[in-house]
């Protein structure tokens, strides 16, 4: 596996001890494609796929029928401006090289996830390293408007149904913002654990299904030191929340759930998830496993030890199912203690799609009866997501700068395409034909 040089053990240390709470002063669904979305397409716009090249400070967009490379849009053409006020702030400029060492593998962290407008005409980015989300006008490549973090780092968004919510994860204040994707205004919030991570509108847009995965950038990774392990790597909770009021309806935390299943010693820190058709069941990874997690949200299981404010929680592991481990390395090399990160599963439901981080592959595999196939996509394969039509699979390798895409029924790789420095996150949107005209 590629890498850069490991950070010292010092700056794991100060970035533990500096990421600990401290806070500072989709598109729309068409008639003819399974997506299973319910949103009627505006006119006039093209299906893309944008794959965040998060070392490069750029965003990569792919039509996502031909598979064509189409642009390569600048995602911080405030650079200059940005670090000027990371130099001059001690705070900042501590948390930023503190991201650098131990989060972003030696590199800042400069595009981290994406969404677009139904217009296709605004791009919404977060920004670990300059801790903020931008609003990106296509056309003109300038940034229309800025929401910065309360803490000091951005991380995964989420985008409502209809196009006009965005969600993003505030890492180190410990909460999930909620804004007006075209305006970049605040709306709301919710609280999360350490490190929120992912979150995953319902198809109404009533509920969130969202995750935070504690400190996932410290050394301690051995379960024989499992009380001062969870305590280094904090509260790492899997929730439910109510997009009206904010209000959390259900959380879990998953290392417990998965001891009360018969499987202990496995971490809480719930990675990408996969949620299906019906959204009761949820596909999970979690930090160290080699494989995937099937999650019952409404199991009745009253006797469970598990409870949130007082009253007891539903929900059981229904289902703990291992996939090839093929790395020798030792836990602590993991990257961010990810075996795997890359959960997707196709409209239909019947199928996952795993990115297997340390393992080198990709895995499709049958929902029912846990049979996989395994695609060699190259090293460090990061992040998994649905093309627009749902009949793919779209793999990004980070180790090797490209993005494979995989045919869900035969398994097989179908289009490999080069991107930028260290691609992560892949999302489906469109771009207006207008403005691609000013791209040519």
């Amino acid at each position: 596996m590629r890498r850069t040089a490991a950070p010292l053990a010092v700056a794991l240390g100060l970035c533990a001890a500096l990421l600990t709470g401290g806070t500072s002063a989709a598109t729309p669904g068409s008639a003819d494609r399974p997506t299973g979305k319910s949103e009627a397409r505006p006119g006039g716009v093209r299906d893309v796929m944008f794959v965040g090249n998060n070392w490069d400070g750029t965003a990569t967009v792919v039509d996502a029928r031909s598979h064509r490379t189409l642009s390569t849009i600048d995602t911080i053409p405030d650079r200059a401006e940005r670090m000027a006020e990371i130099f001059t702030s001690p705070d900042k400029l501590v948390f930023y090289l503190a991201i650098q060492a131990a989060i972003g593998e030696g590199r800042a962290q400069y595009t981290d996830d994406m969404f677009t407008t139904h217009d296709g005409r605004l791009l919404a980015v977060s920004r670990p390293s300059f801790a903020d989300v931008v609003g990106l006008d296509l056309a003109t490549g300038q940034i229309r408007w800025r929401f910065p973090m309360e803490g000091y780092r951005s991380d995964h968004m989420g985008v409502s149904p209809d196009g006009e919510r965005l969600l993003v994860s505030d890492s180190t204040a410990n909460k999930v913002h909620e804004l007006d994707i075209r305006t970049g205004t605040k709306t709301g919030e919710f609280p999360s654990g350490d490190s929120p991570h992912e979150n995953n509108y319902t198809a109404d847009g009533e509920r969130v299904f969202h995750a935070s995965i504690g400190r996932v950038y410290t050394p301690t990774d051995r379960p024989i030191l499992r009380q001062p392990h969870d305590t280094a790597k904090g509260e790492r909770y899997f929730q439910i929340v109510r997009t009206d009021d904010m209000a959390i309806e259900s959380r879990w935390d998953m290392g417990k759930e998965l001891a009360e299943a018969g499987y202990p010693d496995m971490e809480s820190a719930v990675r990408p998830m996969a949620v299906a058709p019906d959204e009761r069941f949820v596909y999970l990874q979690v930090s160290f496993f080699h494989g995937w997690i099937e999650f019952d949200t409404q199991a009745a299981d009253l006797d469970a030890a598990s409870s949130y404010e007082g009253e007891p929680t539903v929900g059981a592991v229904t289902r703990v199912v291992d996939l090839p481990k093929r790395t020798t390395e030792p836990r602590e090399l993991y990257t961010l203690d990810s075996a795997h990160h890359g959960l997707a599963m196709n409209p239909e439901g019947t199928t996952l799609c795993a990115a297997g981080t340390m393992d080198g592959y990709a895995a499709i595999i049958d929902r029912d009866s846990e049979e996989y196939s395994l695609v060699e996509v190259g090293d460090k394969p990061y992040w998994s997501t649905n093309g627009v039509f749902g009949d793919e699979c779209w793999v990004s390798v980070s180790g090797e700068d490209e993005v494979v895409v995989i045919d869900y029924d035969s398994a097989q790789e179908i289009a490999r395409i080069p991107v930028g420095d260290h691609p992560q996150r892949v999302r489906e949107g469109v771009v207006a034909k207008n403005v691609l005209k000013t791209w040519r």
